[in-house]
């Protein structure tokens, strides 16, 4: 049987992969969320901030699309979440889907609140960072 936060990440990956983004309802309003690598790069704190990154982050592709791989709980309220990304660059035209692109996402989930979010655009440096297999 799956756990609350599982299902809280599976809940928020149902909306990323119809490209909805917009859903702030399942983050708490003191939010950490970091974006590694890409062309925006950053961190910030807060509803505001994540809303703010993840524009800049999509702002750069003509059409961004995310397919789930995998979902792993790995304990502490943590679940990464191992995807595949294809895009189209704006200003480039350059089509990510041509390459498999393989990222991760990591939730800290306390209290049905997701409390800090990182977004790996690379899925190796994400398995190497918190120590798991592929």
């Amino acid at each position: 049987m799956a756990s609350a936060n599982l299902d809280l990440a599976r809940s928020i990956y149902a909306e990323w992969e119809r490209g909805k983004f917009g859903s702030i309802e399942w983050a708490d309003p003191e939010i950490e969320w970091v974006m590694t690598g890409g062309p925006a790069p950053g961190s910030s704190t807060g509803l505001a901030g994540m809303a703010e990154g993840w524009l800049d982050f999509l702002s750069a592709w003509e059409w961004y699309r995310v397919e789930v791989d995998e979902y792993r709980e790995l304990g502490d309220g943590r679940v990464l979440v191992l995807i595949r990304c294809s895009a189209r660059g704006k200003t480039s035209g350059l089509k990510l889907g041509q390459v498999r692109t393989e990222s991760a996402t990591l939730f800290h989930i306390r209290d049905g609140k997701v409390v800090k979010l990182f977004v790996y655009l690379d899925r190796e440096h994400a398995l190497a960072a918190l120590g798991v297999a592929e």
